[in-house]
C-alpha cells in the first residue's frame, strides 16, 4: 500500500523531509542554548557584587575585558597626551559630549580615559584642561565600543579632534602609539558639588557589558527557538498529510472506485494543493 514511497517522485519529498526536520530541530536547539546562556550569565551577574564597589586593581590585572571585569575599578599611571571629544553622547536626557584623553603609560601603550561629560556641542564648549605631569587615575573599566553601542557615530565626517567611537581600532589610526583595547571612565572628575553649571566635568557612568542581561536579543533567541520547532513540526505534518492522501488514492484504485489514471491525477492535484501557498 505504501510502495509509492519508493517511487522517484517520492524520493525527493522524503529526502527533503529527512534533511529539513533535523536541521530545524538543530537550529531550534542551538537558539534555545543561546537563550539559556544569556539567562545563566544574567543570574551570575545578579549574584556578584556591583563591579564599581569592588577594590581597584592595576589595569593589566583586569585585561582582557570580559563580563566579570567590565565595570571594575582599574588604576593606571602615566601622563596625559592627545585629547579627543566624543560628540552626541547623552547624560540625564541631555545631549553633550565626552572628554577623552590618552594616558601614556610606562609600558608605551596608551589608555583612553574619559575624564567626564559636558553639555553642549563639541568644539563650541570650553573644556577643562587635563592635569599636567604624571598622574595615577582610577576609573571603571569598559570594553572598546562597537557599531552596536548606544551613541556611537558611524557616519564619519567629524571635525579634527573628535571621535565617533571609543575603540582601539579607531584610535590607532589617530595616534602614533599603541592603544589598550579598553578604556576607563573616571568617577572622580574633580567637579566637587558644582556640577556642570560652571563648566565642570560630570562623571560618565559605566555601562553593563553586552550580553550580560536579559535584553531584547535574549528574547529574540527564544522566539527563534519557537519558529524553528514550528518549522520542523510543519514539515512533518505536511509529509504525513501527503502520505495519507497518496495512500487513500492507492486504496481507491485497488478497490476499483476510480480509474488508475484519474487517481494519479487526483493525487497530483492534492499534492500541489497541499504544498502551494494559501
Amino acid at each position: 500500500m505504501y510502495r509509492f514511497l519508493l517511487t522517484p517522485r517520492w524520493w525527493g519529498i522524503n529526502l527533503f523531509a529527512v534533511l529539513a526536520i533535523p536541521l530545524c530541530v538543530f537550529m531550534g536547539t542551538w537558539q534555545l542554548g543561546r537563550f539559556e546562556d544569556r539567562v545563566q550569565t544574567h543570574e551570575q551577574a545578579a549574584k556578584q557584587p556591583n563591579p564599581g564597589t569592588r577594590a581597584a586593581k592595576p589595569l593589566d590585572d583586569l585585561l582582557p575585558v570580559d563580563t566579570v571585569t567590565s565595570g571594575r575599578p582599574a588604576t593606571a599611571t602615566g601622563r596625559y597626551a592627545d585629547q579627543f571629544l566624543v560628540p552626541g553622547r547623552e547624560l540625564d536626557d541631555r545631549t553633550g559630549f565626552y572628554v577623552l584623553n590618552m594616558l601614556r603609560t610606562d609600558s608605551g601603550k596608551a589608555l583612553p580615559v574619559v575624564r567626564g561629560w559636558l553639555p553642549g556641542k563639541a568644539g563650541h564648549t570650553p573644556v577643562p584642561a587635563a592635569p599636567a605631569g604624571e598622574v595615577t587615575v582610577t576609573g571603571d573599566l569598559q570594553a572598546s565600543e562597537n557599531t552596536g553601542t548606544d551613541g556611537v557615530d558611524t557616519a564619519g565626517g567629524l571635525p579634527g579632534g573628535q571621535l565617533g567611537m571609543i575603540s582601539a581600532a579607531t584610535l590607532v589610526n589617530l595616534v602614533p602609539y599603541d592603544v589598550y583595547d579598553a578604556w576607563v571612565t573616571l568617577q572622580d572628575t574633580g567637579a566637587g558639588s558644582s556640577g556642570t553649571e560652571n563648566g565642570a566635568l560630570r562623571p560618565v557612568p559605566a555601562v553593563a557589558p553586552q550580553g550580560s542581561g536579559l535584553d531584547l536579543k535574549a528574547f529574540q533567541n527564544l522566539g527563534y527557538t519557537g519558529e524553528w520547532f514550528i518549522f520542523a513540526a510543519f514539515v512533518l505534518f505536511m509529509w504525513v498529510r501527503l502520505v495519507r492522501r497518496e495512500a487513500e488514492a492507492a486504496r481507491d484504485v485497488r478497490l476499483g472506485l476510480v480509474p488508475e489514471a484519474d487517481a494519479s491525477a487526483d493525487a497530483d492535484m492534492r499534492a500541489d494543493a497541499s504544498t502551494s501557498p494559501a
